[in-house]
């Protein structure tokens, strides 16, 4: 046999398929009123497969029965699994149907599971010289891959070969079954070690090679609860390494040869679609009849194709809307299950990892994850299907909380779940469930294939709508959430989560799951049909793990300078406020805005005054700027009482309250807040420390390393100004950031012609005014107020900014023709930042509008350079060997805390990093700081 003429076979594991499909999908029914929708699922991903991956050869693996030769050697083999729940058993022999009328063979034997058939058909084609491919996300399939063979998630449609099994089991393929034999799968009863975790089994496996060994060397090993487990249990361990061994030896039931992919028959596929009611596929697959006898059966199929309920109309319901996406909005909510035993999580656990989607949501009593108690967690396998675990629910005499699992028993039951590769996590705000569970003592790095349909929503919604889980479920899935204050109660008469009675807990946790897992199917699809994909695969999804570490590390403060430093505020802001006493005739409250503004409208009579809704004067900053801009003295003061009054209360006086015992303050990190795509901060928040101020930099002096550390502050240079050189394509701007030039000076050169050499400060400093306002669509009212000019005179700057630099104002223009036309604009990334307000008819709010739109993909650019940056940055230090770490980001700033010795390595390694996380057409540059406080390092 020729290299050419060598068999490529495609093995389906048809058996696995059944059950993740019926858990992932909603209920369906066919036209004849019978369940279909693990039949939908297996059709879908049989059509899908042969469109995509085709072989020279191909079947369908199925299970022949319950019993196998492993029930023989360890009866409980799979004993504790339930029966198939009614509307599943009579799709068994629809899904063979499906495979025969795909013409495609299907293969099944009596006592063998479809596994061993796999194993075998395998190891047949490889001695012939063929390959295979085996189309399953069974773990227990990964032992067999190697030379010729590989895997294929069918879920995923995503490879899985050697550095996937190693990821997973941390030992190469032909090492799997012994590290399986140690850990055991309470999955399929195999009992294993007890004790013994998946780190633990590869960690011996790779220390003695084989299981056997492993046992051997147990009695000579350090005395510890281990070395007792693996004597005591080691006859368990070798029985369990027969259960997980595949059988590569069965008869082949059908020769490879016979298997050789068929031509389709699409009279007879279309046939079966139509009495399916699989109009969907139908039309995607172009097999319909054109005409003629078979019509009026697909008029038919087309009338009478049900789904189980009556379908709601969500906002964003379309006529096209797919068979699946109306079975998710239609499956009905509630009747959900209290899970309260270990056997009964149990069977939750399995029925996620055999659908292979899920989704997660836990209760807490706080709303920090880093301090909070885990008081309950749900989980739901499909639209509808949904339970809730209480943990720590108290009770009352009326209504006593009942048996509930403790919180460790349930995260042992549950981690194999949580860190299974092959199942994937759905969370609405995936970053603090992370954290809870990590809180709990399930370290949140060990959580892997996890998606975040807040983040989903964000990367092709920003600034559209809110992302909160109610308001998403309203507007795609039409349901109103129970919301948490009609179960805990408002105000005074708020009760702690933990003494809600648990029966209502399940009511409005687990339908927290079922929508998370109902949006899931809904905005997955959306995000290549909105060109998000790769925006939040590549950024906002792995950024999420990252900013858990950032806020779980925190950074130090020195408690005893905050104290200094609010004390000092606290003294001159009492001198300050004699001043203003001074400066307005009498005493009265600084901090009173009805107060103020009596004394500056009534009794002052100074000009400009507004009274609100309330009868009060308007006193915010922009009324008391511009009374100071005249030359008002009391606003003026007034101004800078507030601004140290902020500072006072905002950080001195907060970072000493939110200091943990370790005096290290942990922020919380907002991904899906702004439009832009820009972090955000609170609980600190800050994104708001004055850079050129002196009590701004005082405040960063408090943000020290600790002993034996470095402060590292890595900081993109004029990054807005270089993209936008870039996205407008401004010849000049680039040359000079190409050559290095000052861009300001270089700026007042060609805008007032004055040659760079000797050139003045003024005049640089007015180029700096405008180049950062044009980001910002400047007026020359704003610029004139800024520069202190007259306003005719910053017009005369403006109008001589565009006309050397004509593609700026092509660009706005473009920016804003772009958002009236669409709603958004784009950052050079493809994030979409929409601007509702574009079509407003207010001319003050459509032109506040139109400057958004322009600043948005500079800014939204940024925002997702830095992103890039800090999703590369955890990987690239532990590559380099580094111990450093990520704390905080601050706009284009980022800051690490670092050994000392490997200070100066670490920010080279920062920096090549950041300067390298995107390819413009103008170099992006980072300067890099190193010192004992963040003032000192910025």
């Amino acid at each position: 046999m020729t290299h050419s003429d060598a068999p490529h076979l495609v093995l389906v594991d048809g058996s696995g398929f059944i059950f993740r499909a019926f858990h992932a999908l909603p209920p369906m029914t066919s036209p004849d009123g019978v369940p279909v929708n693990a039949v939908y699922g297996f059709t879908n991903m049989l059509a899908r497969m042969l469109r995509e991956h085709v072989g020279t050869h191909l079947a369908v693996i199925f299970d022949a029965g319950r019993h196998t030769f492993r029930s023989d050697i360890y009866p409980q083999y799979k004993a504790h699994r339930p029966e198939p729940p009614e509307d599943l058993r009579p799709q068994f022999s629809l899904i063979r149907d499906a495979t025969r009328a795909f013409n495609v063979a299907s293969v099944e034997l009596a006592g063998w599971e479809a596994d061993d058939l796999i194993a075998s058909y395998a190891r047949a084609v490889r001695k012939v010289g063929g390959t295979c491919t085996i189309v399953s996300s069974d773990k227990d399939l990964m032992q067999l891959i190697g030379p010729g063979v590989c895997m294929l998630d069918p879920m995923k449609q995503t490879p899985i070969s050697l550095p996937e099994v190693e990821k997973k089991f941390g030992v190469l393929p032909e090492k799997v079954v012994d590290v399986q034999a140690l850990m055991g799968d309470p999955t399929d009863n195999v009992p294993g070690v007890p004790g013994i975790g998946p780190k633990t089994a590869s960690a011996l496996i790779n220390e003695f090679g084989t299981l056997e060994a492993v046992l051997a060397a147990a009695p000579d090993m350090k005395k510890s609860k281990r070395r007792d487990m693996l004597i005591e249990h080691a006859d368990a361990a070798r029985i369990s390494r027969q259960l997980v061994e595949l059988a590569c030896d069965v008869p082949l039931p059908v020769p490879i040869a016979d298997l050789a992919v068929r031509e389709m028959d699409k009279l007879t596929l279309a046939d079966w679609l139509e009495s399916m009611g699989f109009r969907s596929v139908l039309t995607r697959l172009g097999v319909g009849h054109p005409s003629g006898a078979h019509a009026h059966r697909a008029a038919r199929a087309a009338a009478h194709a049900s789904i189980s309920g009556a379908v709601a109309e969500a906002p964003t319901t379309t006529p096209d809307q797919d068979d699946l996406t109306k079975a998710t909005l239609a499956a009905p909510y509630g009747a959900y299950e209290t899970v309260r035993t270990a056997q009964d999580l149990q069977k939750w656990v399995s029925a996620a990892q055999e659908a292979s989607v899920c989704a997660v949501d836990t209760e807490t009593d706080g709303l920090d994850p880093l301090s909070a108690n885990m008081v309950g967690l749900s989980l739901a396998t499909a639209p509808g299907k949904a339970c809730y675990v209480p943990l720590r629910h108290e009770g009352t005499l009326e209504e006593p909380a009942g048996e509930q699992l403790s919180v460790q028993a349930a995260l042992d039951i549950i981690r194999p779940l949580l860190t299974d590769d092959t199942t994937l996590k759905v969370f609405q705000n995936a970053k603090f469930d992370l954290l809870v569970f990590d809180h709990a003592g399930l370290d949140y790095t060990t959580i892997t294939a996890v998606d975040d349909t807040m983040l989903m929503s964000y990367a092709q919604s920003a600034g559209l709508h809110g992302q909160g889980m109610d308001e998403l479920s309203t507007r795609h899935l039409g349901h109103t959430p129970i919301s948490y204050d009609t179960v805990t109660g408002t105000g005074r008469n708020r009760i702690p989560f933990a003494q809600v009675p648990v029966k209502r807990a399940t009511d409005y946790a687990a339908e927290d799951a079922d929508v998370t897992l109902r949006l899931w199917h809904v905005l997955r699809p959306t995000l290549r049909t909105n060109k998000a994909l790769a925006l939040y695969e590549q950024i906002e999804r792995p950024l999420s793990p990252v900013l858990a570490g950032m806020e779980k590390a925190g950074i130090a403060v020195d408690r005893a300078e905050l104290g200094h430093l609010s004390k000092d505020f606290e003294t001159r802001m009492a001198v300050m406020e004699k001043e203003i006493h001074a400066a307005a005739g009498r005493d009265f409250n600084v901090a009173s805005p009805r107060q103020l503004g009596e004394i500056l409208f009534d009794e002052m009579g100074l000009p400009g005054g507004k009274r609100g809704k309330a009868g009060a004067w308007g006193t915010d900053s922009s009324v008391l700027q511009d009374l100071a801009d005249q030359g008002h003295e009391l606003p003026e003061k007034v101004l800078a009482w507030r601004q140290l009054a902020k500072l006072k209360s905002t950080y001195t006086d907060a970072l000493l309250r939110q200091t943990t015992t370790e005096d290290r303050v942990h922020t919380s990190f907002q991904m899906a807040i702004t439009t832009t795509g820009r972090l955000s901060s609170n609980d600190p928040n800050l994104q708001n420390i004055p850079i050129r101020t002196e009590e701004g930099s005082r405040i960063r002096q408090t943000f020290i390393a600790p002993k034996g550390k470095k402060l590292i502050s890595a900081d993109y240079s004029q990054i807005e100004l270089r993209l936008l050189a870039a996205v407008a394509n401004i010849p000049a701007l680039r040359e000079a950031f190409e050559l290095k030039q000052d861009i300001h000076a270089r700026t007042a050169s060609e805008v007032f012609g004055v040659p760079l050499e000797g050139m003045d400060s003024l005049t640089r400093r007015r180029a700096k005014a405008i180049n950062f306002g044009i980001i910002y669509g400047i007026s020359a009212f704003g610029l004139a107020r800024q520069l202190g000019i007259p306003a005719g005179e910053a017009r005369s700057y403006i109008d001589a900014y565009f006309a050397r630099y004509p593609e700026i104002r092509d660009y706005m223009e473009r920016m804003r023709e772009e958002a009236r036309a669409q709603g958004y604009v784009l950052t050079p990334f493809g994030r979409r930042c929409y601007v509702p307000g574009i079509q407003e008819k207010s001319a003050v709010r459509r032109q506040y509008a139109e400057r958004q739109a322009i600043n948005a993909p500079l800014q939204g650019g940024a925002a997702d350079i830095i992103k890039r940056a800090m999703v590369r940055l955890p990987h690239a230090l532990a590559e380099g060997g580094f111990s450093a770490r990520m704390l905080l980001q601050v706009h284009d700033e980022l800051l690490f805390e670092a050994d000392e010795a490997e200070a100066e390595a670490v920010a080279q390694l920062v920096k090549t990093v950041m300067e390298s996380a995107a390819d413009l057409s103008v170099p992006l540059v980072v300067e890099t700081g190193i010192g004992n406080n963040w003032a000192e390092a910025h």
